[in-house]
This record gives structure tokens, C-alpha cells and sequence, in this order.
């Protein structure tokens, strides 16, 4: 199975059992619906109920991106493989203020570990990140004494502070970044953490999507935040290994520079040809596989994040209990 990522503008329309993306040059392409997984759109393209409602059937969800790759929402087809006993125990145990408390902090504990691996990392290769890594490691062992969302939310942003202010000694290029700016991004690597950050809950939306959990009820973000706010959760668990290690690779290789951004005073955005770029990195890394220490055979990165959820499906269904996933290369 494929992702497909369309960034030409256009109308993208139901052409007997293909969807066709018919181009404002006159040109056109169909996809190949059998083989795909998810669908990009970053372009301008105008659609109907018919294209749509043909997706839903076959089950793929799709991603909407604007100019500068900022993701505006997604069509989740309607959800074919449901459970009512799981979807209880999920809303129970976001209602139980302990059960929740306890995945969350999971959560947490999860991305702070898979950031201490990335510092470790170049810590072997010459980088001196001892006071981070020390930093973080004494606020990781407050994490399961937290007594609140909010508190832990609290740590976790205290942590990220930390970790990003040390990216600076990763990098080995002259790039400007001291701290995240989000909305709008104000340079380089904050429009690439935006993007990539945006890029990863979509992946992690469209494999909830595949296993029996409602994308809607979260324990780390509050269910009603965002629609989708399990893939917050699920997300944060990967952006150390889908975004952080992509960017170290984008910049200390050279393949992105301070040109392939627009900016002014108020924002710092990709290109679009700097989109491509980046979100082919992105699908290359989502395609790499690992061997897996409990499976014993090889799986992609992708099927990390699928495999993360159907853990969670199993802790919920009080069958074995949840570990988030750690980086372990």
C-alpha cells in the first residue's frame, strides 16, 4: 500500500473506478485506488461528494494541507471496523481520572525517552549534551509523581524546552533556532517542526483508523481540544523519530537550507517546491524498517505507530498492560 501525496492544483473527480486528478493545464493523473493507503493534498483542488463518497468506500482517509503546508483537517471515511465493548472501555477509562492519569503519563514518559535516545545519540558523536541529558533525566523521574494532566503537561514542557534548546550543538550548520515558535513558525526549523509535527499526526490518524479505536478520545490532550486528539497522543510518542531525526538529517546533510523558506516579519513558511522535498524525505523514513525485538522480523516505521495502537487496544481491553514505545537504535 501507498501514500499518495498530490500537490498540483486541480479537481479531483470519480472516473468510473478511478480517482482522477484533472489538472488546470488540461493534463490529468489517476491514482491507483487499490494500492492506496491515504491521500495529500496540498494543492488547490476542488472535489465533489461522488470522489469523496467512492474514498470512504474504499476506506481511504484523506489529508488536506494549505499553500504553506499547513494542515487544515482530514475526511475520515466512516469507520467500518468498530467495537462497541472497546469503545467503552476507552471512554471509561478516559473518565477514570486514575486510569487516565496513568496512560498519559505513559505518554509522556514514552517521547521523553525516545528524545534522551536522539541526545544520547550525538552525545557518542562528539556532542556535549551532558547537562541536558541530566536536565532530562531528573525531570523524567517527576513524570509518574505528576497528579494532574496539567502538571504533567507542565513537566512536558519543561523537558521540551530543554531538549530543543540543545539543538543547536546537533547541528552542524550555522541554522537560526533557540527555542519552538509555532504559530506562525519564525524560521527554519520551527516551519520544518511545524510541518513534520502536522505530517505525523496525519500518519498516526490514518493508522488509528485501521484498528478499532476512536481517533476522538485522548488521555494526554483533552478529548475535546481537537477532533482527533488520540493522534495527539499517539504522535507525541514518534515525533523524536518521524520529525526530530528527519530535520538533523534534512540540515546537517544539507538538503535544506535557509532558501527553501518564504519569510517576513511575521512568519516562515516552506516553498512548495521545499514541501515536495521535505514530505519525500518523510514517506523515505516512513518506508525504513527495523528489526523488531519482540516480533523478530522486520517492520517499517509505519507499522511502529499501527503496532503502538493496537498495544493501547490491548491495555484497554485489560489484556496486557501498556509500554510505550522506546527507541532502541
Amino acid at each position: 500500500m501507498e501514500s499518495y501525496y498530490l500537490f498540483s492544483n486541480g479537481k479531483l473527480l470519480r472516473k468510473d473506478n478511478v480517482v482522477r486528478l484533472q489538472r488546470q493545464d488540461g493534463k490529468y493523473k489517476d491514482l491507483k485506488i487499490e494500492v492506496m493507503r491515504d491521500l495529500y493534498l496540498f494543492g488547490e483542488v476542488e472535489t465533489n461528494t461522488k470522489c469523496l463518497n467512492y474514498l470512504s468506500q474504499m476506506k481511504i482517509p484523506v489529508h488536506f494541507f494549505n499553500y504553506y503546508g499547513y494542515y487544515t483537517g482530514s475526511f475520515y471515511p466512516r469507520e467500518q471496523n468498530v467495537s462497541g465493548t472497546l469503545l467503552i472501555e476507552q471512554v471509561s477509562a478516559y473518565q477514570n481520572s486514575l486510569k487516565r492519569m496513568e496512560l498519559a503519563q505513559k505518554f509522556v514518559f514514552g517521547a521523553v525517552e525516545n528524545c534522551l535516545r536522539n541526545l544520547k545519540y550525538y552525545q557518542r558523536r562528539g556532542r556535549n549534551l551532558t547537562d541536558e541529558i541530566n536536565q532530562i533525566t531528573a525531570l523524567e523521574k517527576v513524570i509518574f509523581r505528576t497528579a494532574s494532566i496539567q502538571e504533567l503537561m507542565g513537566i512536558e514542557g519543561d523537558f521540551h524546552r530543554i531538549y530543543y534548546a540543545a539543538w543547536f550543538k546537533i547541528f552542524n550548520k550555522d541554522v537560526e533556532f533557540d527555542k519552538r515558535v509555532r504559530r506562525p513558525p519564525n524560521n527554519l526549523v520551527n516551519a520544518l517542526i511545524s510541518f513534520l509535527n502536522m505530517m505525523t499526526y496525519s500518519v498516526c490518524l490514518s493508522e488509528i483508523y485501521i484498528t478499532q479505536l476512536n481517533p476522538t478520545v485522548s488521555y494526554l490532550h483533552t478529548a475535546l481540544e481537537r477532533r482527533f486528539s488520540l493522534s495527539l497522543d499517539i504522535s507525541e510518542i514518534f515525533k523524536p523519530l518521524l520529525v526530530d531525526r528527519i530535520i538533523f538529517n534534512l540540515i546537517n546533510k544539507g538538503i535544506v537550507s535557509e532558501e527553501d523558506v518564504e519569510k517576513n516579519s511575521n512568519y516562515c513558511y516552506l516553498k512548495p517546491t521545499s514541501l515536495r522535498k521535505v514530505t519525500q524525505a518523510f514517506d523515505e523514513y516512513l518506508q525504513k524498517t527495523v528489526m523488531h525485538r519482540q516480533l523478530h522480523r522486520k517492520v517499517s516505521y509505519r507499522h511502529l505507530i499501527r503496532l503502538e495502537c493496537y498495544k493501547l487496544v490491548k491495555d484497554l481491553l485489560v489484556e496486557q498492560e501498556y509500554q510505550p514505545f522506546k527507541l532502541w537504535w
